[in-house]
């Protein structure tokens, strides 16, 4: 059997604030969309032309606050051809979380404190 990976999600609190910020940090947009007939949920699939991957943002009419994200173990990485371009971008943004320079790769964190971790081409 082969597994193909199609998409990740992460449940976010604004999802125009968070569409904002995967579209002016990553270059990701909106490809798809679902939207509940009672709307309790809205789905949006985020992609790019790089990969048929994509990030799946779920925002849920009822929730009342920012998801707890426990101490954020997890991350989605992103691989940039123009490191130190990027990292000028993301430091403008103010959103870089974690660096390390030793290794050579930093994270930034989303509106809703999802880490992403940036690395350049090797």
């Amino acid at each position: 059997m082969n597994f193909k990976m199609i998409h990740e999600n992460y449940n976010v609190y604004d999802l125009e604030k968070a569409m904002n910020f995967y579209k002016e940090a990553v270059g990701l947009t909106e490809k798809r969309r679902k939207t509940a007939e009672d709307g309790s949920f809205i789905i949006v699939y985020l992609g790019n032309d790089t990969s048929d991957f994509e990030l799946e943002l779920t925002w849920m009419r009822d929730m009342d606050r920012p998801y707890n994200l426990g101490d954020c173990e997890f991350h989605l990485a992103f691989e940039v051809e123009d490191y130190e371009a990027a990292h000028i971008k993301h430091e403008e943004m103010g959103c870089i979380c974690f660096e390390n320079k030793a290794m050579g790769i930093y994270f930034i964190s989303d509106p809703d404190g999802y880490w992403l971790e940036i690395l350049p081409v090797r």
